[in-house]
């Protein structure tokens, strides 16, 4: 299972609530209900949270949203985050301070988030830590810094375990729910590409019974073509039967690669050059008023493959021209998302835009399942933009979708950009 990107910037946005959370709790310990006796070294660890976790903000949106750098970026913030909340506990009556079981928070995150023995490590840091703290505290090697409850106010200490109690309650329902909303929305991408393979294998199949008769048939036109090549019109008309089987057996060869396994071959992929070759693959007969813009952008190269490229976008294209049954402008555009793009940053984006009818909002949440399609009856078998996204999460990326009934739909390829080794040139595939 892949790790979402996230992951590590729902921890920067979650500790934001956290820092707030402990400068009220320090203020009204302190200030306000007079328990906490020296709360400076409480509201410097706080400022020191809300330090690291600027630097973890800073350095997300530098780095790539490679699983890597995700989960690694999410050790530190645990392994920070546990280091804080000791020297917390450490100076408010760690033994007998109520908030000593949120370190449960933080397993469930490295539960969920990391692999291997990193949970582990996180689970043995906190034991370590905690048990070490008490242990000193036993032994007067260090000094204790108790909660003190004025005798006056006997409810003071049952409102602060309850306040613990609540908090660890709904937290902990918060974090498993989000859990389980990810789960779940993993597991439906998995249903996904499993119906994709199983439908490109058949589809495989298919194709590979078209392609041995092929062989068959063009033997046989090309013995036809010697005997009429002294008639210049049918020698002609054979020769545009030859191009027409050679255009099948391309398609059908084509297919075949789509099911074969590492069909796609990662390398450095101009996508200005990939929208070229789409729209001369298209040629210059579009339908009835319909007009084809380009805006290509200056855009670095993206990690991807050119050939399969080329077939997303032409995918796309011939839905948006079926699209515009009474003309309209498709508008194939490329420009460099940048920072605007938190999941991937420094991606390159590819707009295959259209004036047509449009896609209902009932439609647009199914347009990527397999086998649906609005257009069964001229022909339409639903595969298409399934295979699309497929073939477009293989090479790292993801489509995008938008559209308004009557005023027309965008698709949004975005890949992300060709890492560039330490002399400033393109890394080799």
């Amino acid at each position: 299972m892949r790790l979402p990107p996230e992951g590590a910037r729902w921890l920067v946005s979650l500790r934001w609530l956290a820092c707030g959370a402990v400068v009220v709790v320090i203020w009204l310990s302190s200030s306000v209900l007079s328990v906490l006796a020296h709360p400076l070294p409480l509201y410097l660890v706080a400022a020191a949270m809300a330090g690291y976790n600027v630097l973890f903000y800073l350095a997300g949106r530098r780095t790539s949203a490679g699983e890597g750098n995700v989960e690694r970026s999410i050790f530190f913030q645990i392994l920070f985050d546990l280091i804080s909340l000791v020297i917390l506990l450490y100076f408010a009556d760690l033994p007998r301070n109520p908030f000593l079981f949120f370190f449960v928070f933080h397993m469930i995150i490295a539960g969920m988030y990391l692999r291997g023995w990193a949970p582990y490590f996180c689970a043995a840091m906190s034991t370590t830590m905690v048990g070490g703290v008490m242990l000193l505290l036993n032994f007067g090697w260090l000094p204790p810094h108790p909660l003190k409850f004025p005798a006056e106010a006997k409810g003071l200490e049952m409102l602060g375990v309850f306040a613990a109690f609540a908090c660890a309650l709904w937290v902990a329902v918060y974090f498993t729910t989000s859990i389980r909303r990810y789960v779940d929305r993993a597991h439906a991408e998995l249903r996904q590409k499993e119906k994709m393979l199983g439908i490109g294998q058949l589809v495989a199949g298919i194709a590979h019974q078209i392609a041995n008769p092929l062989d068959g048939v063009q033997n046989c036109l090309a013995r036809i073509g010697e005997g009429v090549k002294d008639d210049p019109h049918l020698t002609e008309y054979v020769q545009l039967m030859a191009e027409a089987l050679e255009r099948i057996e391309r398609t059908a060869k084509r297919v075949q690669a789509f099911a074969r396994p590492r069909g796609i071959t990662l390398q450095s992929t101009d996508v200005n050059q990939a929208v070229e070759g789409t729209l001369d693959v298209l040629g210059g007969s579009h339908g009835h008023n319909i007009r084809v813009r380009k805006e290509l952008g200056a855009v670095a190269p993206v990690q991807g493959d050119p050939y399969t490229l080329q077939e997303v976008l032409f995918n796309l294209c011939t839905n948006a021209l079926n699209a515009m049954p009474d003309g309209g402008t498709l508008t194939l555009r490329t420009y460099a998302l940048g920072s605007k793009d938190e999941d991937q940053m420094g991606s390159v984006a590819i707009d295959v835009s259209d004036t047509g009818i449009g896609i209902s909002r009932v439609n647009l949440e199914r347009i990527f399942e397999p086998f649906f399609t609005t257009r069964a009856q001229s022909g339409g078998t639903g595969l298409g933009l399934g295979l699309c996204r497929m073939l477009i999460s293989e090479m790292g990326g993801r489509i995008e979708v938008r559209s308004a009934l009557g005023q027309g739909t965008t698709f949004t390829v975005i890949l992300s950009r060709r890492a560039t080794d330490r002399r400033g040139g393109y890394a080799s595939a």
